[in-house]
């Protein structure tokens, strides 16, 4: 065992627990601009307010996690990695939590021969977060693992690049006024930027693991 969680069961179940709030999070994310580009009003208001919600209950977690840590002075030699990883991880929800706060308040008007690419982006973001929550769970138990999906992670993360670079080129090369080109740039920018964290948790992981075996 990597760490020792079997002296604490319920802090292993917190960080499973947290995992799971980020992940089921970021789909939320991913159907809720689903249903912004469909037009489905009422079930991306209803999607926009569960990521909200699923934001704020893995802020209580991981602060409860954190408390846990320290009140049972538990894996002391790894404690600071764990809690750098948390407040990282925590970084993925909150931005799926602005990207459909900024949706839902400003209202992106998105041309139909765009919906394809917002779609084929959001996409592949989201699973570079999925591999990341398989490579934190993995961090813990298998570190060949974790390795293997951090590897799928920076593969999405190039994935996401060229499909963010595809679809600003449509945009600017587009017939549309330059406020509103930009204003659909930056929708690109902030779903891209999903994978970036993902890749930035992936290094976080390979950090404390290189520390962890020196």
């Amino acid at each position: 065992m990597l760490f020792p969680f079997g002296k604490t069961k319920a802090l292993e179940a917190k960080v499973d627990q947290f995992l799971d709030l980020i992940i089921t999070g970021t789909l939320c994310m991913r159907e809720a601009i689903v249903s912004y580009l469909s037009a489905d009003d009422e079930d991306f208001e209803n999607r926009v307010e569960m990521v909200s919600n699923y934001e704020r209950q893995a802020d209580d977690l991981r602060r409860s996690t954190e408390a846990t840590l320290f009140t049972h002075s538990l894996i002391p030699e790894s404690r600071a990695d764990v809690m750098e990883l948390l407040e990282i991880l925590d970084n993925v929800i909150d931005q799926a939590k602005s990207i459909v706060q900024d949706f839902d308040v400003q209202r992106p008007d998105v041309e139909v021969g765009f919906l394809d690419q917002f779609t084929v982006l959001t996409n592949k973001s989201v699973h570079a977060v999925e591999h990341i929550v398989d490579a934190a769970r993995a961090f813990f138990r298998n570190e060949s693992r974790m390795r293997d999906c951090i590897a799928k992670v920076e593969f999405y993360e190039k994935e996401v690049d060229r499909a963010g670079l595809r679809l600003k080129k449509m945009i600017y090369e587009s017939d549309m006024d330059l406020a509103r080109k930009h204003h659909l740039r930056y929708f690109a920018d902030s779903l891209a930027s999903l994978s970036d964290i993902a890749e930035a948790v992936g290094d976080c992981l390979l950090i404390a693991a290189i520390k962890r075996s020196a």
